[in-house]
């Protein structure tokens, strides 16, 4: 691991290569798992405020969802995430558009109706955060979905951390960012 201010970044993070390849998997990641996309608490209050902005954009299954749970629910973790419909199926947020999954938030930003891109955790992803009280850990979230973009990621020589950039950036800012990729380099 390597220390960045306040945050630790595991070595997998700096090595392991990750491209997202959505002709491949289709953007499965929202559809599977055992809960919806984690949150913190301020990105529950702006999903209040943008959800009656992006509605319009949402499936019948996703206002649904929303309407009976609300714009983020606790899971059985105890953690704060999206709501998913039917149970544990799609995040509520998703839109299907030939064939493969979106973000409606991510979609509203796109089209300038909201300024909030999507959860943090989702636009991390695979980077998942560990918070302690003194500091934070990025791990590699490893999962079968994603073999093609790792396999993507080896082919064009992208770690994980550079295809992550912009994410980073909007997490930490662009010196911490630049501090990372100087101690990468002094790695090397």
């Amino acid at each position: 691991m390597i220390e960045v201010e306040q945050v630790l970044v595991h070595e997998d993070v700096l090595t392991e290569s990750f491209v997202c390849n959505l002709s491949k998997c289709k953007g499965i990641c929202c559809v599977e798992g055992d809960a919806g996309a984690p949150l913190d608490q301020s990105e529950t209050v702006i999903l209040k405020e943008i959800y009656p902005k992006i509605k319009h954009l949402l499936n019948e299954k996703g206002i649904k969802a929303i309407e009976e749970q609300g714009t983020s629910v606790i899971d059985l973790d105890g953690d704060l995430t999206t709501p998913c419909v039917d149970g544990n199926k799609e995040c509520a947020y998703v839109v299907f558009e030939g064939g493969i999954t979106k973000c409606a938030i991510e979609k509203a930003y796109e089209l300038g109706i909201v300024d909030w891109q999507k959860p943090l955790s989702c636009h991390l992803y695979p980077i998942r955060i560990t918070k302690y009280p003194e500091f934070e850990v990025l791990n590699y979230d490893r999962w079968h979905i994603c073999h093609d973009a790792c396999t993507l990621g080896r082919e064009l020589k992208v770690p994980v951390y550079s295809f992550l950039k912009t994410p980073l950036i909007r997490k930490y800012g662009e010196a911490w960012y630049k501090e990372l990729e100087e101690s990468v380099e002094a790695m090397r």
